[in-house]
């Protein structure tokens, strides 16, 4: 049994921070790399972070320098601190593997990040 629940979003002034929790449930997510992915209205998903099971992290040009990913102890559990956050970071945010086998990949509902002034 596999599954993902995001939460900690919220509506955010710019400048502002908050911090996403993943919970990631099975084995397969504790192996392998995990990615923080946003989708904005009418636009397609993007990876914004990634981070290896050893605690290699990875992070987009946009969010470069604003954003940290990071994992719990026992690496089923994954963090998105963002700071300083623009009004292009609202969408909706998600957790899931970096790298996808095949199709059929499942998704958790995301969290709603809104930063409006």
């Amino acid at each position: 049994q596999v599954q993902l629940v995001e939460s900690g979003g919220g509506l955010v002034q710019p400048g502002g921070s908050l911090r996403l929790s993943c919970a990631a449930s099975g084995n397969i997510f504790s192996l392998n790399a995990m990615g923080w992915y946003r989708q904005a209205p009418g636009k397609q998903r993007e990876l914004v972070a990634s981070i290896t099971s050893g605690g290699v992290t990875n992070y987009a040009d946009s969010i470069k320098g604003r954003f940290t990913i990071s994992r719990g102890n026992g690496k089923n559990t994954v963090y998105l601190q963002m700071n300083s956050l623009k009004p292009e970071d609202t969408a909706v945010y998600y957790c899931n593997l970096r790298f996808f086998i095949g199709p059929g990949e499942s998704w958790g509902q995301g969290s709603q990040v809104t930063v409006s002034s």
